[in-house]
C-alpha cells in the first residue's frame, strides 16, 4: 500500500518541484534596473545611460554638461585615455574631532564607500597631445568636492610632480568650497595652494585651469582662478557665494546667467568655453602654443632679387 502511494506522489511532486516553478519563471515580470535611464536636469527629457556615457554625459537633446567623476575626466583628456595615477599622503583624520548630526570621521568613512576613493582629488600624469601634463581631479561625489586637508596635499603634489617631470599642470576644480568641517585647517589650504601654482609658473610651465561645474567658495577665491588660461564647460556655475546670498546682500536682482561660464566669458574671466567633446583637442592645442612659443613650421629665408644694372 505504501508503495502505491509513493507512485502516486511522484508525478505531482514532479509537477510541483520542475514544472510550475519554470512556468512561473517565463511569466513573471522582469526586472529593469533603477538605473537604466537617467533624466536631464536641464530639459527633463529621459537618456538611456549608456547612449548618455557615450556621449561624455552630455545630454543629446539640450547640451546639458552633466557632471563627469576623475576617471572618466582624466580617461577624456589623456592621449588614448592612458595615464597613471599617483599615491597622495595620507593626511590626519579628523584633526579637530568635528561633529554635527554625525562625526565627521563617519562622514569620510561614508564618502569613502560610496566613491571608492580616499578623498576629493585625483592626481595623474600622461601625454596629452604627445606633451607630458599632469592634471588634478575633483570628485564632486566625495563630499561636494570639499577643500580640505587632503585637497591641499594633492594639488601640491601635482604642483611638484608637474616641475619634476617638466610638465603641464592642469587643474580641473569641480568644489563647493572649502570643507566646514576641518575649521581654519581647510581655508588654510587656500595660501597653500597659490604657493604650489606659483612654484609652476615660476619654473616656466603652462597652468591651466579647466573650470566644471560647480567651482565655488574657497576654491574659485585661491588657486582656480589664478591659470594662465582658463576654459570652461558650458553652462557650469562658477563664483565665490551664491546667488541667492549676493541678490539679499546688495538687495538687486542679478542678471540672467550671472555666474555661468558664458557669461563670464563675455565679462573677461573665462578665456574660452569648449564643448566637452572637444577639450582634448583644445587643451593639446593651448599646451602646444604655451611649451612651444615658436613658429608652428619653419622659416622660409627669402633672398631679395638682384637690382638690374643700369
Amino acid at each position: 500500500m505504501a508503495d502505491d502511494d509513493e507512485k502516486e506522489s511522484t508525478p505531482m511532486n514532479w509537477i510541483n518541484n520542475y514544472v510550475r516553478p519554470r512556468l512561473a519563471r517565463l511569466v513573471a515580470p522582469k526586472e529593469v534596473p533603477d538605473n537604466l535611464w537617467i533624466k536631464c536636469p536641464s530639459c527633463g527629457q529621459m537618456l538611456y545611460k549608456r547612449d548618455l556615457e557615450a556621449n561624455l554625459n552630455v545630454c543629446h537633446h539640450c547640451n546639458h554638461h552633466m557632471r563627469l567623476g576623475p576617471k572618466q575626466r582624466l580617461t577624456t583628456l589623456f592621449d588614448d585615455g592612458r595615464y597613471a595615477l599617483i599615491e597622495l599622503p595620507k593626511p590626519a583624520v579628523d584633526p579637530l574631532r568635528f561633529r554635527d548630526t554625525k562625526r565627521y570621521s563617519d562622514r569620510i568613512k561614508d564618502a569613502q564607500n560610496k566613491t571608492g576613493q580616499q578623498d576629493a582629488i585625483q592626481v595623474a600624469h600622461g601625454d596629452i597631445g604627445g606633451m607630458k601634463t599632469v592634471v588634478a581631479a575633483f570628485d564632486f561625489s566625495f563630499m561636494g568636492g570639499s577643500m580640505g586637508m587632503a585637497v591641499g596635499d594633492g594639488l601640491v603634489a601635482a604642483a611638484k610632480l608637474a616641475v619634476l617631470q617638466q610638465a603641464a599642470l592642469i587643474v580641473v576644480p569641480a568644489s563647493g568650497g572649502a570643507r566646514m568641517q576641518e575649521g581654519i585647517l581647510s581655508l588654510m589650504q587656500m595660501p597653500r595652494s597659490v604657493i604650489a601654482v606659483e612654484q609652476v609658473k615660476e619654473a616656466g610651465l603652462p597652468y591651466i585651469v579647466l573650470l566644471t561645474d560647480p567651482t565655488t567658495g574657497g576654491v574659485s577665491a585661491s588657486f582656480a582662478m589664478l591659470g594662465d588660461i582658463h576654459i570652461a564647460e558650458p553652462g557650469a556655475q562658477i563664483g565665490f557665494a551664491g546667488a541667492r546670498v549676493i541678490e539679499e546682500t546688495i538687495r538687486e536682482t542679478l542678471p540672467e546667467g550671472f555666474q555661468r561660464a558664458e557669461y563670464l566669458r563675455d565679462h573677461g574671466m573665462v578665456d574660452m568655453v569648449v564643448h566637452r567633446k572637444d577639450l582634448q583637442a583644445t587643451l593639446a592645442r593651448v599646451i602646444g602654443l604655451l611649451t612651444r612659443p615658436g613658429p608652428g613650421a619653419s622659416v622660409v629665408k627669402i633672398s631679395r632679387a638682384a637690382a638690374p644694372a643700369e
